[in-house]
């Protein structure tokens, strides 16, 4: 039963990684990967607020591991990294790699901090 409700999450969480990296790259004309970058801060945020809230551990599956499994990519980040260091954007590609970091942190321990403050 486990595997069908990561399975679920995923297949919500997937599409809406693609639907939101292409409407935010849309509206920036930069060699940043700004959809990636979004996709990826709003998934640390609500696994924090997944990881800090007492939810119940099939919607932690569900939604933790299904919805923000299939929502964030450090496999592509990785790559429009590697990219944007091929193309010469070196500034671009150390920008992403240590603010994806260090933003996807702070948003992961926000929302774990959030979560505990509204529902300890």
């Amino acid at each position: 039963m486990n595997w069908l409700l990561v399975a679920l999450g995923a297949m919500v969480g997937a599409p809406l990684r693609y639907l939101t990296d292409r409407a935010v790259q849309s509206r920036h004309d930069s060699l940043f990967p700004w959809g990636t970058f979004v996709v990826n801060l709003v998934g640390c945020l609500v696994l924090g607020l997944i990881t800090g809230s007492s939810t119940d551990p099939h919607l932690r599956l569900l939604l933790g591991t299904g919805l923000c499994g299939g929502l964030t990519t450090y496999s592509t980040f990785s790559y429009e990294t590697l990219r944007l260091t091929e193309t010469g954007a070196g500034l671009y590609a150390a920008a992403n790699a240590v603010a994806s970091v260090a933003l996807g942190l702070g948003a992961a321990f926000a929302g774990v901090s959030i979560a505990q403050a509204g529902w300890a």
